[in-house]
C-alpha cells in the first residue's frame, strides 16, 4: 500500500445514492470506488499499481472524480514506483526449475549420500525422493512410505544448503525426531550444518 490522499467533505448538498462499489475513470485514471462511512475521500495506489479510492455514500460522483483527476499526477508517480518496486522484487527471486530438472538434480544429490545411510534406509534401499512445491517445508521424511520429499525452491538454494537438507531429511529415518541423537548423526555427516542451516534462513 502507497501514500493515501485525503480531502475533507463538507455537509450540504444534493447528494444521489450510489453502489457500493464501482470502477470509474478520471483524467485517465481508471480506479475503484467504494462506499464507506468515512469523513474524507480517501485515495490509494496498491502494490499491484490499481488504483481505489471511498468516500461517504453522500458524496456526489462527480466530487470523486474531481479529486482523483486532481491527484492524477501523483497516482502516476506511485504506480510508477509500485511497477519499479515489483520488478526488484521479480529480479531477486530466481526462476524454478520444471519439476523434472527438480527431480533429477534431487536425485542426484539423494544418491550421493545415500552409502552413508544405507544401514538406516527402510529395507536397506534407495528411498524413493520426490519434489513437491512445498511453502513452508524445505523436505519431509515419511518412514510410512520410505519417501523423501523436497520443495521445489531449494533447488536455486546454495548447493551447501541444499546438501544439509538432504542429510538432514536421511537422519531422520534413524531419529524421526530432533533430539540429541539426531543432532548428532547431522553433525557426523556434516560438521558446519549450522552454517548450512544459516543459508536457508537468509532465503
Amino acid at each position: 500500500m502507497y501514500n493515501i490522499e485525503n480531502l475533507f467533505v463538507c455537509k450540504g448538498g444534493i447528494h444521489l445514492a450510489s453502489p457500493r462499489e464501482q470502477t470509474r475513470v478520471a483524467a485517465g485514471v481508471t480506479y475503484t470506488l467504494t462506499r464507506r462511512r468515512v469523513r474524507n475521500i480517501n485515495l490509494r495506489v496498491r502494490a499491484d499499481g490499481s488504483v481505489a479510492a471511498s468516500a461517504a455514500p453522500r458524496v456526489p460522483v462527480v466530487m470523486v472524480d474531481a479529486f482523483v483527476a486532481s491527484r492524477a499526477d501523483w497516482v502516476r508517480s506511485a504506480q510508477a514506483r509500485a511497477a519499479a518496486r515489483r520488478e526488484r522484487e521479480a529480479a531477486r527471486q530466481p526462476e524454478l526449475p520444471t519439476k523434472a530438472e527438480a527431480l533429477a538434480h534431487i536425485q542426484s544429490l539423494c544418491r550421493a549420500y545415500y552409502p552413508q545411510f544405507a544401514a538406516t534406509c527402510p529395507g536397506g534401499r534407495m528411498p524413493k525422493i520426490a519434489v513437491r512445491d512445498m511453502t513452508t517445508r524445505w523436505g519431509s521424511c515419511s518412514l510410512k512410505t520410505g519417501t523423501l520429499a523436497f520443495a521445489r525452491r531449494l533447488c536455486v538454494a546454495p548447493l551447501p544448503a541444499q546438501e544439509y537438507v538432504v542429510v538432514h531429511e536421511f537422519c531422520h529415518f534413524a531419529h524421526p525426531n530432533h533430539g540429541p541423537g539426531f543432532w548428532a548423526a547431522v553433525a557426523a555427516v556434516l560438521p558446519d550444518y549450522k552454517a548450512r542451516e544459516r543459508l536457508l534462513k537468509q532465503m
